[in-house]
């Protein structure tokens, strides 16, 4: 096994090619963080990405996207807001781990959505977590029956909702793919309130991200489209959702809605029109993400499962580096796992939500970038 390794700015057409041609022959690759679009993306604003090339017989069969900072560490392309990782290779490669940590230039390499089937990586997996999906037909409304069979008095209320929305505001209709980009800046900026007001890490306070989402909203290619959904009333944007698909997936990624109309459940209205509608457009799995969620366990039809965790080689860097990030990330899963834990660990971050964005309007601090 040769390993090459790349910036991702380097790639021409015909490793790109390869790379399709291996998440092509593998449906567990097929997830649109998984294709080169994606980490091409994250090369463009993070300069440690690289990805490693496996070779046999001079054919290039495997794909490691990665990012790596100068002492070494490194972690998967994209880590935080990639919901899949991987190391996409053809079917039947194998590599040995710690070769491949040594020809990257790393000690420890951190990921924390690695698909289950990553065999190679299996001893260096501290936990497993699930990741709800929703299976869906090309053309047809099955999924819809089936959510009304499974969940009719789910089913009923939202479109009961949906009918007050019509009569209140104006006639509530449903774009898959949207393509006007003020729109996707307003989702942005829903989404960034949404993260102050609850208390969480503002994403769209790093301009970094802002663009990146921007340049993946114009990337349109067969294994990687930034998709824009909207739900209108009339012509006012309730809700969105932004979030990229290969030719068979589509990832929930970034989802928010104007909080005028939290009454109507617009969040739930956008999922399911969404998943309805990405049939007809060819997806056959919308896959929703790590994480425990009510709305993921109404909606999905079975789970994956994903892991984290540090594959390492014997290195003092590596050694400090999981010290370190071990016991957060441990600490985090307990809370996350319990809800007596989660609940009033959300009330906690509301609250702190609240006070931090009433001391930003009392300063008259300008909010995150609006782009």
């Amino acid at each position: 096994m040769d390993i090459t390794i790349y910036r991702l700015d380097e790639l021409g057409d015909s490793l790109r090619k390869a790379w399709h041609q291996a998440m092509d022959e593998s449906p567990e690759y097929a997830n649109p963080f998984l294709a080169p679009e994606f980490a091409i993306g994250i090369g463009k604003y993070r300069g440690g990405a690289r990805v490693a090339v496996l070779h046999e017989n001079g054919e290039p069969v495997g794909f490691l996207p990665y990012e790596r900072n100068v002492f070494g560490v490194g972690r998967a392309v994209g880590l935080g807001l990639s919901d899949c990782q991987a190391l996409v290779h053809r079917p039947g490669v194998t590599w040995d781990t710690e070769e491949l940590l040594r020809a990257c230039g790393l000690s420890i390499l951190e990921f924390d959505h690695l698909v289950e089937e990553q065999k190679p990586f299996g001893r260096h997996v501290t936990g497993t977590f699930a990741s709800p999906v929703i299976d869906v037909k090309p053309g047809d409304g099955s999924y819809a029956e089936w959510l009304r069979g499974a969940y009719p008095g789910l089913a009923k209320t939202t479109l009961k909702k949906e009918r007050r929305v019509g009569r209140e505001v104006g006639e509530m209709r449903f774009v898959f793919d949207e393509r006007d980009p003020e729109v996707l800046h307003q989702l942005m900026q829903w989404k960034s309130a949404q993260y102050r007001r609850t208390g969480r890490m503002d994403r769209f306070a790093r301009p970094w991200i802002v663009d990146l989402v921007d340049y993946l909203f114009h990337v349109r290619e067969e294994h990687f489209t930034g998709v824009l959904s909207v739900v209108y009333a009339g012509d006012r944007p309730v809700a969105a959702h932004f979030g990229p698909r290969s030719r068979t997936v589509l990832a929930a990624w970034f989802t928010a809605y104007d909080p005028e109309f939290h009454r109507y459940s617009p969040g739930l209205m956008m999922h399911l029109r969404m998943a309805e509608s990405a049939g007809r457009h060819g997806v056959t799995l919308l896959d929703l993400g790590r994480g425990d969620k009510e709305y993921k366990d109404w909606l999905k039809t079975r789970e994956l499962r994903v892991g984290e965790g540090f594959a390492a080689r014997p290195h003092p860097v590596a050694a400090a580096h999981r010290l370190w990030r071990r016991p957060v990330r441990g600490l985090r899963n307990t809370v996350l796992a319990h809800p007596k834990l989660r609940e009033p660990a959300d009330r906690l971050l509301k609250t702190v939500g609240t006070l931090r964005t009433s001391g930003r309007a009392d300063s008259g601090g300008a909010g995150p970038r609006a782009h």
